[in-house]
């Protein structure tokens, strides 16, 4: 064995190994602190009742009954069966709604990000990048051309009824 290869070992400092696994401990943390905030947030969608059938898509228009509230509890919006398009909502809430099914009640927490971020609604209660927490029944959806269809049909027959209401009037 040549002289060259020798590596003398050196004996460790007395309260140096909690030191190291101190080290290694902070390391692990702050590498699992970056991969958790790397990920993108995800809307959390709960269960309180089972629906049935398929999930609407983002051709559709939904039927809804819901209750908007933020992280605090404060009511900000509620509504019986609106009638929405997927498509023209805020990401996070279509995103839930196609995860639903017809019939099923739902808890759905829409992170900040997904929400209205940095720009919400003028004149709204909802802070800049606020979560929100919705309570959702999905009532019924169908696509956006046979909701345009059936409006289309109703607005007749009430223009039909007004001029009906009027002939009578006038008699």
């Amino acid at each position: 064995m040549t002289e060259v290869t020798r590596v003398p070992i050196l004996p460790i400092k007395k309260g140096s190994i909690p030191k190291l696994w101190l080290g290694v401990a902070v390391a692990a943390l702050a590498g699992a602190g970056l991969a958790v905030a790397a990920m993108p947030s995800a809307v959390q969608v709960s269960v309180t009742e089972a629906g049935t059938g398929a999930s609407p898509t983002m051709e559709d228009v939904v039927l809804v009954s819901y209750v908007g509230k933020l992280d605090d509890g404060t009511v900000f919006e509620k509504s019986e069966h609106a009638a929405l398009p997927l498509g023209s909502m805020i990401p996070g809430f279509a995103e839930g709604l196609m995860k639903m099914k017809k019939g099923g009640k739902y808890t759905m927490v829409i992170p900040g990000d997904k929400a209205y971020g940095a720009n919400p609604p003028p004149q709204s209660k909802i802070p800049a990048n606020a979560n929100l927490t919705f309570d959702i029944e999905l009532v019924d959806f169908m696509s956006r051309a046979d909701f345009e269809s059936r409006m289309q049909a109703m607005q007749q027959m009430q223009q039909m009824m007004k001029d009906q209401g009027g002939e009578a009037a006038g008699q």
